[in-house]
């Protein structure tokens, strides 16, 4: 009886784990996918054009990239790849719009990875790479973007979206 009880504990535990490592992948984008629309949203539209340097990028330049290369990464992987052409886009509400169209390209392909599919080889940027292995780069290459976008908002005074709610260096206490 200890035994089967002991079966069916760890096969719960399992179950309760299934795909890991495509749910870790999918939890690092979410996280990534909402600041970098908070980001988006926060600047204002008469900063877009800001640069910190000569020969930076301004936040408009930024917003557009990441929308641009969020649509290309993720609708390759997901079958068939799609242009947004936001570099052409100039209001701060279409920039917003693209980037979000761009990254629910991004949903529907983490929403698609699985465990059992993760090691499965597909044509990317350089060549062969896996399944997870595009959607991991893909994840570092936005959360890049959005480190240089919050580089600019706090240059403007605008708390970036992953630094809200701190005090004092540290996460402010919940009720």
């Amino acid at each position: 009886m200890y035994r089967l009880l002991c079966l069916t504990l760890s096969v719960m535990a399992l179950s309760a784990q299934s795909d890991p490592l495509s749910s870790e992948a999918r939890q690092a984008f979410q996280r990534t996918r909402n600041n970098l629309i908070g980001a988006a949203e926060k600047m204002a539209e008469a900063d877009y054009g800001f640069k910190p340097a000569p020969e930076s990028q301004s936040f408009k330049d930024l917003v557009a990239h990441t929308a641009d290369s969020a649509m290309g990464v993720c609708s390759g992987f997901n079958g068939e790849r799609k242009q947004l052409g936001a570099a052409k886009l100039s209001a701060k509400t279409e920039l917003v719009e693209a980037l979000k169209t761009g990254l629910a390209e991004c949903d529907k392909a983490y929403e698609a990875l699985s465990d059992a599919k993760a090691a499965e080889m597909i044509e990317g940027r350089g060549g062969q790479r896996s399944r997870l292995g595009t959607l991991y780069g893909n994840t570092v290459h936005l959360e890049h973007e959005y480190a240089q976008m919050a580089v600019h908002l706090r240059l403007k005074g605008v708390v970036p979206p992953s630094s809200e709610g701190r005090m004092g260096g540290g996460r402010k206490k919940q009720d």
